[in-house]
């Protein structure tokens, strides 16, 4: 229904000299469709206030409304070519006139929670990279032919945006803070379990796939709500932070095409929190999360931290023990090196991990489970509020090589779900009695005793001594290549 369209505009940005990546793409085309999206949302409302003899009172002042400055129709229904701005005009309109005003409703609203804060903090923090009024012209127009109105239509909507988000997940290095394989959050999310009335949190949203697959499984598990569950679904389960301008707005994106109107994402750093402020009132049910690996944390963000460390992962772990509930679940992936890395922070990290929590579950990725990311990863299932006694763990092993044309898919994650329910031992899976594991390190990387292959964890050590030697080898082959020359 609406695939030529998506592919109408990335053609246009194509041209188009202030784009030049998918992040731009994904970006451009955000903020338009959310103009558009509001421009429906407040058609709605205003003809649910006039079937009911109230008076509606329109978001937007007249000029700033879509169907004025973006698409003006003719008595036919057609665009008024007429009135439609185009070229400067409709650049220095957008620019000069509509980022400004949609940026200063973040002064205006009443909370963080409201759409109208959302419109400010989205448009205070993006800028219009399209720099020809010709080609923005043609994508309004392409943005246009788009409905949100039906739930067919939003349906098709998020799945098309969600292949952006994936296509922007792949390009570069950085892919991976935006986009966690789909397959791998679905199978997270049948492990963890979601039910309809629990609070589910991401203090590193990204795109907001845990919240929208969370949002998709809770649905079809409970296809007979009444009203006041579909309204508690909407404004009272679903939490998320987000640090980055972009990100943010393609969670609140993601979220509104995946049927939730008003998401409850806070553009924030969560790690300058301080986990001493973190009160009850603040815990939620389930943390599902895939935060940043990495990062160099300045000294001032890790001063919120018991355990101080400058991965930033490491201070997001602590930080979603502390906000769960005691009988919280979580579902956590992070670096493999967390199992066996020998430093103080990685150490007491571990030993808080399961002092505190029943880490059940650990699930080992293989490499190329996420595009450009260049690190292994496993995913840390836990529950608040008992320590753990003995830890299932399953190797994921495809049976063939991951890549940008060969990702994992659900079937490869299906016997990982099985064998989980039971804690079932395979030539893939065993568990882990905590009475085996060195009580001074906690070192969590074990060999499969059932036959797979053995998780080897280097040490930092040992890796910048192998890089040193092959720099020295390096070095030494470029001394005789320059005495043949």
């Amino acid at each position: 229904m609406f695939e030529q369209a998506f592919k109408n505009i990335d053609d246009v940005l194509w041209k188009e000299a202030g784009c030049t990546t998918e992040l731009d793409y994904v970006e451009q085309s955000s903020w338009l469709l959310f103009l558009k999206y509001l421009d429906g949302l407040e058609e709605d409302r205003a003809t649910e206030a006039k079937l009911e003899g109230k008076r509606y009172s329109y978001i937007f002042e007249s000029q700033y409304r879509w169907e004025t400055w973006a698409a003006p129709k003719d008595k036919n229904g057609k665009l008024d070519h007429n009135k439609a701005l185009t070229g400067d005009d409709l650049c220095d309109f957008v620019n000069k006139k509509l980022f400004p005003y949609m940026a200063g409703f973040k002064q205006k609203s009443s909370g963080p929670n409201t759409i109208e804060y959302k419109i400010g903090e989205i448009f205070g923090e993006i800028k219009n990279k399209i720099q020809s009024g010709y080609n923005l012209r043609e994508i309004i127009d392409h943005i246009d032919e788009l409905e949100f109105r039906s739930q067919a239509e939003k349906h098709e909507l998020s799945h098309l945006y969600e292949a952006k988000i994936k296509n922007m997940g792949n390009a570069g290095r950085n892919g991976g803070e935006y986009y966690t394989p789909r397959p791998l959050i679905r199978a997270i999310i049948q492990v963890v379990k979601p039910k309809l009335g629990e609070t589910i949190y991401d203090g590193a949203v990204g795109s907001a796939g845990f919240l929208c697959e969370s949002y998709d499984y809770i649905k079809n598990a409970n296809p007979k709500r009444s009203t006041v569950q579909d309204k508690a679904l909407q404004e009272k389960t679903f939490y998320g932070k987000e640090k980055k301008s972009l990100a943010y707005v393609i969670a609140i994106m993601n979220m509104i095409l995946h049927g939730i109107e008003a998401p409850n994402i806070i553009h924030t750093n969560t790690l300058s929190e301080n986990l001493a402020d973190i009160q009850q009132k603040d815990r939620f049910d389930i943390v599902l999360a895939n935060p940043p690996f990495g990062g160099g944390e300045r000294s001032e963000v890790q001063q919120n931290f018991p355990i101080r460390t400058g991965e930033t992962a490491f201070l997001f772990l602590q930080h979603f023990i502390k906000i769960l509930k005691a009988g919280g679940r979580g579902g956590v992936v992070i670096k493999n090196t967390f199992l066996s890395n020998t430093d103080n922070a990685s150490v007491s990290l571990r030993k808080l991990l399961l002092e505190s929590c029943n880490l059940h579950t650990v699930l080992d990725c293989p490499g190329g489970t996420f595009q450009g990311a260049g690190v292994k990863t496993v995913v840390l299932f836990f529950e608040k509020g008992s320590p753990t006694r003995k830890t299932w763990f399953y190797q994921l092993a495809p049976g063939r090589s991951l890549g940008k044309t060969n990702p994992l898919n659900d079937d490869d994650l299906a016997e990982f779900v099985k064998l989980q329910k039971t804690f079932a031992d395979s030539t893939k899976s065993w568990s882990v009695d905590m009475n085996t594991v060195d009580q001074e390190t906690f070192d969590l990387s074990v060999k499969n005793p059932n036959g797979g292959e053995e998780v080897v964890h280097r040490s930092p050590k040992k890796i910048m001594e192998e890089i040193a030697k092959l720099d020295a080898e390096s070095a030494k082959v470029l001394e005789k290549i320059k005495t043949l020359l």
